[in-house]
């Protein structure tokens, strides 16, 4: 794994333009310029008014803006009747993806799922396999209706009052993922893409009609970090940003800027910390995880020592959100799985976890403990269960799968509720609370997973 390569010199203006503030101001990125909504009726037979019809043979493109995407293949099924919403719908016992063009921004999604005469069981990710909908179940006859927020964006970034150095674009990572070849990064284009899993056979996935409006007002949670936070696109890499959303009721929307690899100095100097303040509005949040790659002093270009220049970062970060009305919050680190001799996991981040305590005190801003949170988690598995949460069949000892990605996510779900952060308010129902030292059991795990996967290890470790 090689450091990334920085300029200096942009590094170190970037990092006193956000001090300072130089990124105040920015108009936020584009949206609907009206409230409009998105309606499509699925499968053949009565379309119910102001729907678009999605039959199985329509592929997405540019040009008609909307359609079945990266291969999929469905069934269209008309079960007669008058009902224009439930009498049809398009279904599939494997998992299938459909795209939207739409200007970046926050959206409502509704999903309309069931059949009139079968069972359905759907599990619902967006963009880069981001959690939304997990096993919905419906008995013949029987629709359910559910609605979550999503967020979708692109890499241009408005230029601020000083023209920054280094463009108006986020420095996409090309040679890991997000602007490959094969189009399977779906988070930095201009639609919104949306995957339907049935999950293991006999199960299908059946959608009847999909409705998306703005969501303009709604909070939007922004996630900083690296790639044990980002939005991992292909199996069986997972990280906790990419399970927070299922655990958010449809009023605040996720956005997840982490990146793999990435260090502070590197976020900012990539812009996309200047992507995220061009967006942020008061009501916002921002959480900041850092240090798997900050702490390296292999990667000279951007290592920072934890207690000096390392938490001069955070300041920066905290200090930004804070300009433009948002709330900080600091996340520790996940420890790596490392046991020692007595089963307890080794302290593989030296003095950072306490250097991101330090600041969240003297700061006065909200702290999650992951840190202290992934070691218990670990433990509780014991060393021959704990690999079953990491990715590449346990041989990563850094990033996780599923499983760990989702478990982690809870940990990080409880911190809110800890921290009596107003976010709090927005959780879901079904979660209750969570404790580390009993986590769920591995073996009863069920979402689904997407059909495309890598043998490539995420950069950084």
């Amino acid at each position: 794994m090689h450091p990334r390569r920085l300029n200096a010199s942009r590094c170190i203006w970037l990092m006193a333009a956000a001090g300072l503030g130089l990124f105040g101001g920015v108009p936020a990125a584009l949206r609907a310029a009206e409230t409009t909504a998105w309606k499509f009726s699925f499968g053949p037979g009565r379309v119910a008014p102001g729907c678009a019809q999605v039959l199985p043979a329509a592929v997405y493109s540019k040009e008609t803006g909307y359609g079945f995407d990266l291969g999929s293949s469905v069934t269209g099924i008309d079960r007669g009747g008058d009902d224009a919403l439930h009498g049809h719908f398009c279904t599939s016992d494997k998992p299938f993806f459909f795209s939207v063009s739409l200007p970046e921004g926050n959206y409502h999604v509704t999903v309309t799922l069931g059949d009139a005469a079968g069972e359905s069981v759907t599990t619902v990710k967006a963009e880069s396999r981001r959690l939304m909908l997990e096993q919905v179940r419906t008995a013949p006859g029987q629709f359910a209706v559910r609605t979550f927020a999503v967020n979708i964006r692109n890499g241009k970034v408005p230029p601020p009052p000083l023209n920054a150095p280094g463009g108006d674009h986020v420095e996409l990572d090309r040679w890991e993922k997000e602007n490959g070849p094969d189009g399977l990064v779906l988070d930095w284009d201009d639609k919104l893409t949306l995957e339907f899993s049935p999950g293991a056979a006999p199960g299908r996935s059946c959608i009847c009609a999909l409705e998306i409006t703005p969501a303009d007002d709604v909070p939007t949670v922004f996630l900083a970090g690296d790639s044990t936070v980002t939005d991992q696109p292909r199996e069986p890499g997972a990280s906790w940003g990419q399970m927070l959303t299922r655990f958010f009721k449809p009023v605040v929307a996720v956005a997840n800027h982490a990146e793999s690899g990435e260090t502070m100095k590197s976020f900012i100097a990539d812009l996309r910390l200047a992507k995220i303040l061009s967006q942020m509005k008061k009501g916002d949040y921002l959480f900041i995880q850092f240090g798997h790659n900050d702490e390296k002093q292999n990667w000279p270009q951007t290592y920072v020592e934890a207690h000096t220049t390392y938490q001069a970062y955070l300041r920066v970060f905290i200090a930004e959100a804070r300009l433009r009305g948002a709330t900080p919050v600091l996340v520790t680190s996940m420890q790596r799985r490392q046991f020692d001799a007595e089963g307890k996991i080794r302290n593989s981040h030296g003095d950072y976890p306490a250097a991101v305590r330090e600041v969240a005190q003297e700061e006065n801003v909200a702290l999650i403990d992951l840190e202290q949170m992934s070691r218990t988690f670990y433990e509780a598995l014991g060393p021959e269960k704990a690999p079953l949460a990491f990715s590449a069949g346990g041989r990563d000892t850094t990033h996780h799968d599923n499983y760990g990605a989702y478990e982690l996510a809870k940990c990080v779900v409880e911190g809110i509720k800890e921290s009596h952060l107003p976010l709090a308010s927005y959780i879901v129902d079904d979660f209750g609370s969570f404790d580390p030292a009993h986590p769920d059991p591995v073996e009863k795990f069920d979402v689904p997973a997407s059909p495309f996967s890598t043998i490539r290890t995420p950069r950084g470790n």
